[in-house]
């Protein structure tokens, strides 16, 4: 809901696309501090409790968004509330989500848990993104276009408040022993350092393609309302979910590394044609073709990283990934605000799709002869 609102939010307070650009970027900044700050306490101070903490932020910042009129406190808001212009869970809790969930199941379906719980998240991103479209009826109802779009915003704030209680009732098994922590074996520092280099050219180029940016796009490119772009997200998510589970599929018969890149490139070159569309049909079609297949690296990914490590080294290895990537997603909004502003629309959709065929390429080189047991 956030990530299809908050560029619209924005231009409704007055803001350019360039700034914008700075105040999503704020937001992933935030949250990559929330990421360091996790991946080094979260084991010692309790999982349960930073889950908690990390939510309780995110409703506080979201809700102070909704009231910031001018651009230094709507950074300040978007920094401590960790707002997520991804449009996708990109938070701390991710963290912490992925190192938990390999202990709930044998390795033979590790990929499958992880591709169910995607389908979760999605199925959350489709609603969100439906709920996208309330500022329309509020309108209807009589609200003003400012307003109509606040309300939204808090109602986000207030979905994050039932995320903490629902955090705080996780069983203690979520919790890891008390004791020293174990440090990182050569090999799993070997393939972190590889791996995450990569992962930052690919975030880096997710960077130019955030949620609020391509809302942005549909809504300046083709003049549609909030509603249409809602439910283009919706649909988008819906199709994100049902590719968890062909990522699942794909992956026990031509393995984890192949399904990341073979479903990964031809995503990229469907959203390249989605920058020259002629008309909102037209993208829209083509960017749900790309929603079909963009996320089948995500359960996998995930998987093949908790899988390289050992098991205490699960929310190091989640962390450090995960860090890394946010720092890529927070480095490139600003300038992609600037490029839709100062060029075209469509050069962030361009260079983002540029970016990550050429990691698809990087990764499938540098790691095609290293697939781990129980794809």
């Amino acid at each position: 809901m956030v990530g299809v609102l908050v560029a619209i939010y924005l231009a409704a307070r007055g803001f350019s696309p360039s700034k914008t650009g700075v105040i999503v970027a704020a937001g992933l900044g935030g949250a990559a501090l929330a990421a360091l700050l996790t991946t080094v306490l979260a084991d010692r101070v309790g999982r349960r409790r930073v889950l908690v903490a990390v939510a309780l932020l995110g409703a506080a910042g979201g809700a102070a968004l909704a009231f910031a009129g001018s651009f230094p406190l709507a950074l300040a808001a978007a920094f401590i509330g960790m707002v997520n212009g991804m449009g996708r869970d990109r938070g701390a809790a991710l963290i912490l989500d992925q190192a938990i969930l390999p202990a709930t199941a044998a390795g033979a379906d590790r990929t499958t848990t992880f591709a169910w719980y995607n389908v979760l998240q999605d199925a959350g991103h489709a609603l969100g993104g439906l709920a996208a479209g309330a500022p329309v009826l509020l309108r209807r109802a009589g609200l003003e276009h400012l307003p109509s779009l606040q309300v939204a915003l808090v109602a986000a704030a207030g979905a994050l408040l039932l995320t903490a209680l629902l955090y705080a009732r996780l069983s203690p098994a979520a919790e890891v022993p008390a004791g020293p922590r174990p440090p990182l074996t050569a090999a799993s520092r070997r393939v972190l350092v590889r791996i995450s280099a990569l992962f930052a050219v690919d975030s880096l180029a997710g960077g130019f393609l955030t949620a609020a940016l391509l809302a942005w796009f549909f809504y300046q490119r083709f003049g549609v309302a909030e509603a249409a772009v809602g439910l283009l997200f919706f649909a988008a998510r819906l199709a994100n979910a049902g590719s968890h589970l062909g990522a699942a599929w794909l992956a026990r018969r031509i393995g984890l590394v192949n399904t990341m890149v073979f479903t990964h490139i031809p995503s990229s070159l469907l959203l390249l044609t989605v920058a020259w569309a002629p008309s909102f049909p037209v993208a829209a079609a083509l960017f749900l073709l790309r929603e079909g297949l963009v996320e089948m690296d995500v359960p996998t990914r995930q998987s093949y990283v908790m899988a390289v490590v050992r098991p205490e080294e699960r929310t190091v290895a989640s962390g450090v990934t995960h860090l890394v990537r946010l720092a890529a997603w927070a480095v490139a909004p600003s300038f992609a605000g600037l490029l839709a502003e100062g060029v075209s629309l469509a050069w962030p959709l361009i260079i983002g799709a540029a970016m990550k065929i050429g990691y698809d390429i990087l990764l499938y080189v540098a790691f095609r002869r290293h697939e781990p047991g129980h794809p």
